[in-house]
């Protein structure tokens, strides 16, 4: 039987990161979970639970499963997938100015059942944000269903005066973290 590699995701950033190390999925498969905040969930167990949970909808046997959650915290508290533009402008405004974190978990399946998973975060720094950068951006459409209301790998890069830690994972993946789990599973690139 053929082993395959499946990625748990709809994010097409994802699916993006990896086809830019020459990876390329087998299949891909939207997992669905309640990506809902348990009560006094950090955002660094919240991503990694997601993370898991999808594993744990998508995988079959005879697979490498990738699956992966990326969360925005500012201290404990967990910014969302910003939906309208008043989440997405609520997100830029506690967001400009400061320093923020940003976790990505990655959890894999390797075709003999075993589980191993990391959690990268990565420190993001906006600058001060103007109304009318704020205005821009949100017009763009480019904040939705992103974590924190914003895609570094698009116009919000303008606004990051320093980050510290895995851009991939910012972005939504942490390529050097998820290729070396795949290594350790057994996986070898053709």
């Amino acid at each position: 039987m053929q082993v395959t590699l499946v990625l748990a995701s709809s994010s097409p950033r994802r699916l993006d990161l990896l086809r830019q190390i020459g990876i390329v999925p087998d299949r891909i498969v939207s997992p669905d979970i309640d990506e809902t905040p348990r009560r006094d969930e950090t955002p660094r167990a919240l991503a990694m639970r997601l993370a898991r949970a999808k594993l744990d909808v998508v995988s079959g046997p005879d697979a490498f499963t990738i699956a992966a959650d990326t969360v925005v915290g500012l201290g404990r508290r967990i910014l969302p997938k910003a939906v309208t533009e008043a989440e997405a402008r609520a997100c830029l405004g506690l967001l400009g100015g400061r320093r923020h974190t940003v976790y990505s978990a990655v959890a894999l399946r390797g075709p003999d059942g075993r589980i191993v998973a990391r959690n990268v975060a990565s420190v993001v720094a906006f600058a001060r944000l103007d109304p009318w950068l704020v205005d821009a951006y949100v017009a763009s459409g480019e904040w939705a269903g992103k974590a924190g209301g914003y895609a570094i790998q698009g116009r919000a890069a303008g606004f990051v005066d320093f980050m510290s830690g895995s851009y991939s994972g910012v972005v939504g993946l942490p390529l050097h973290e998820t290729l070396n789990l795949l290594r350790g599973l057994g996986w070898r690139q053709g």
